[in-house]
């Protein structure tokens, strides 16, 4: 039986290697497309694809199956839950990949692309451009149908001219960027605070006018401070929630 094959990752040593290692293979698993395998590669072929002992691949795996995304059965095998929905709060400890694992996982529409001029609330991310590409996508459960959240980017027109639209479809822009762009990120800030729906957001979303909504900004830079992408995503208040974990390390 074909094994599923998840993405590579360059580690970070200032961060747990199962935590990386775990929010890689979330993202891997919540982008799959539906004729991907759902059988997982063993912990030890695990644990050479990413570069790491078979300890750390073993608490990744209980990560991800505490989560209900994978079971795993003796002498059969890990497998992807293909059914699992979002239900646990992603753990933000700084990692890229965890930021690509939050966006995953969910059908995606793209409503508009196009350039405008750089809007005067994000001038101080792009001082040195008049015009940004725009992206403007809806994103629903792939089991119900729901919407869940609608997202806004605005990306560097040299960096949005070698973006292929069809992978938008797929995956979220950090990792079109990262991955299939080839950028060279940084680092991502990030700003979540409560609001309140309004009538575009409530209509996309399919809630009351004025119910909780999460309201996220994500600033993507790369390793000159540039900015490559701002992100606007308003997440159903009922549908998602955030938890961020410190490490004193």
């Amino acid at each position: 039986m074909t094994s599923f094959a998840p993405d590579s990752i360059v580690l970070n040593r200032k961060l747990p290697l199962w935590y990386q290692v775990s929010q890689s293979l979330r993202a891997s698993i919540l982008g799959r497309t539906p004729r991907d395998p759902l059988r997982l590669p063993t912990e030890e072929q695990l644990a050479g694809h990413y570069g790491v002992s078979v300890l750390t691949m073993r608490q990744a795996l209980k990560e991800l199956e505490d989560e209900g995304l994978i079971t795993r059965h003796r002498r059969r095998g890990t497998f992807i839950e293909p059914g699992a929905l979002r239900t646990a709060p992603v753990r933000l400890l700084g990692s890229v990949d965890a930021i690509v694992a939050q966006q995953s996982g969910m059908a995606t529409e793209l409503l508009e692309r196009g350039t405008g001029p750089v809007p005067p609330e994000l001038a101080e991310y792009f001082p040195d451009l008049d015009e940004v590409a725009t992206y403007h996508r809806l994103r629903a459960d792939e089991k119900t149908g729901e919407p869940t959240n609608h997202a806004r980017n605005w990306v560097r027109p040299e960096l949005a001219a070698r973006i292929d639209p069809g992978d938008l479809a797929r995956w979220p822009m950090t990792k079109v960027l990262r991955d299939a762009v080839g950028a060279d990120i940084s680092r991502i800030t990030d700003t979540v605070e409560a609001r309140l729906a309004d009538p575009e957001t409530a209509r996309l979303l399919q809630v009351p006018l004025l119910s909780p909504i999460l309201h996220y900004t994500g600033v993507t830079y790369d390793t000159q401070g540039r900015v490559l992408d701002v992100a606007v995503i308003n997440y159903r208040g009922d549908r998602f929630s955030f938890t961020v974990t410190l490490d004193a390390t």
